[in-house]
């Protein structure tokens, strides 16, 4: 009985380091904790604004000038990703299930921005007037996602 145990400790030690390893880190570690999904959040923006969290989604697109912000979605609802400022990139094809570490905030975007962040996104949707983004220190997403 002690002979399974252990071995049934050690494969659950596996497991969680192997489910760990998964993660491509960009920027600072994402800390341990619940993770705030970002519909949930956007659903009740003023509970989450201005104050750190880890936030979860799917990377959805990428700056594909320089990948200097990323957009994540969940159940319809996205925000941009700001890397810092300019502190740290992710590859420009990442996609996937994604943790983001940061601050919540609601951005106006002048003509002059929209235009710039219109000609580096990947897709034909257009950039609203009013987005929310997150202020990022770290972000992960799911390496090898089938779904990306």
């Amino acid at each position: 009985m002690r002979r399974v145990l252990v071995m049934g400790l050690m494969l659950s030690a596996a497991a969680v380091g192997a489910k760990d390893a998964a993660w491509e880190k960009f920027g600072a570690d994402v800390p341990a904790g619940p993770a705030v999904p970002l519909a949930q959040a956007l659903a009740d923006p003023a509970a989450h604004e201005g104050q750190s969290r880890i936030f979860s989604g799917r990377v959805v697109d990428v700056c594909q000038k320089k990948g200097c912000w990323v957009m994540l979605e969940d159940a319809g609802q996205g925000a941009r990703v700001l890397l810092g400022d300019h502190d740290f990139y992710v590859p420009k094809d990442v996609r996937g299930p994604a943790q983001v570490h940061g601050v919540l905030v609601r951005a106006t975007l002048s003509p002059a921005a929209r235009a710039h962040t219109a000609e580096e996104t990947s897709t034909t949707t257009p950039v609203p007037d009013v987005e929310y983004r997150i202020l990022a220190d770290g972000v992960q997403v799911l390496a090898d996602d089938p779904g990306a």
